[in-house]
């Protein structure tokens, strides 16, 4: 079974692979800011996911920050700029044009992404990216995570899933390519549940699929639930059978843009397999070679 690889789809459109540097933005969420609650999803680090960015610097300096880190393995790539943490259009829209444009504007960047919620994308907000689209590529990455109610719940995501229809709806219509992020391993969902996801996913006009592993971190309402034994996580064959059956259910024109991911290792909790980054993807290419399912690569 073929499936359309990031790297493959980066070749085709910029010539050359690209590289993300992911930015801290100086964003909250409304899950943490007290309009939805508090403590954010259960899973949220208290970077908002955010573990691997230069925060307290200014976005622009992250930016050079790690472009320059990652120089010797980028050689003639490009840059995806990335407004990874937390909820990276959470502010007015003349707010956001001052923080995104420094980043946006730089030499470095050849593609910006920004990660958000379906509910925080306001019409003047998609009008705003859909300006910077026609100057540069740009991307929205949506946290989707499952489609079931329960586990939308449990999770405290804190919208419906309509509101996820609407947002790519409205995104498509503005010209801008979509990103979805899921997570595989929530509690209580079958892998026939995490598929149903990525099919659902693979029909809602998105571009692109963010395959994430669910971790265990420190800090968070997720820690406790797991240490008071009340689910467990996947183990490595588990996670690459479920793997395999998300791009079975997914269409090739999908991009898959991440299979798995890494916490932060002082943070890691659970699965500790999943913090060996290297043996992980190694594993993971053969046991797709296994099932029939891999014709490329993918950037995790």
């Amino acid at each position: 079974m073929y499936w359309h690889s990031f790297n493959e789809e980066m070749r085709a459109r910029f010539g050359r692979r690209m590289y993300k540097v992911a930015l801290d933005g100086g964003f909250t969420c409304p899950t943490r800011d007290g309009t939805l609650g508090t403590r954010g999803c259960i899973f949220c680090s208290g970077r908002g996911s955010g573990d691997f960015t230069f925060s307290g610097e200014e976005p622009v300096r992250q930016l050079e920050y790690g472009a320059a880190l990652i120089a010797h393995k980028n050689r003639g790539g490009g840059i995806i700029a990335y407004f990874q943490s937390f909820t990276g259009t959470y502010a007015p829209s003349e707010e956001l044009r001052h923080r995104y444009g420094p980043v946006f504007r730089h030499p470095l960047t050849d593609v910006f992404s920004v990660a958000t919620r379906p509910d925080c994308l306001p019409d003047d907000t998609v009008a705003l990216l859909a300006e910077m689209n026609r100057e540069k590529p740009v991307w929205v990455e949506l946290g989707l995570q499952t489609i079931h109610p329960a586990s939308a719940a449990y999770i405290r995501r804190g919208y419906d899933l309509p509101v996820f229809d609407g947002a790519v709806r409205r995104l498509k219509q503005a010209g801008l390519e979509v990103v979805v992020h899921m997570i595989l391993g929530l509690p209580g969902e079958s892998p026939e549940d995490m598929a149903a996801t990525a099919e659902y996913v693979g029909n809602s006009g998105a571009d692109g699929v963010k395959l994430q592993l669910l971790h265990v971190l420190r800090g968070t309402d997720l820690a406790d639930d797991y240490a008071a034994g009340r689910f467990d996580v996947m183990d490595r064959e588990a996670y690459f059978d479920a793997v395999c059956l998300c791009l079975e259910h997914l269409p090739p024109r999908v991009t898959i843009h991440r299979m798995t991911g890494d916490g932060a290792k002082a943070d890691l909790i659970a699965p500790r397999w999943s913090a060996d980054k290297k043996r992980v993807w190694n594993a993971l290419q053969a046991h797709l070679r296994l099932r029939d399912v891999c014709q490329g690569s993918a950037l995790i």
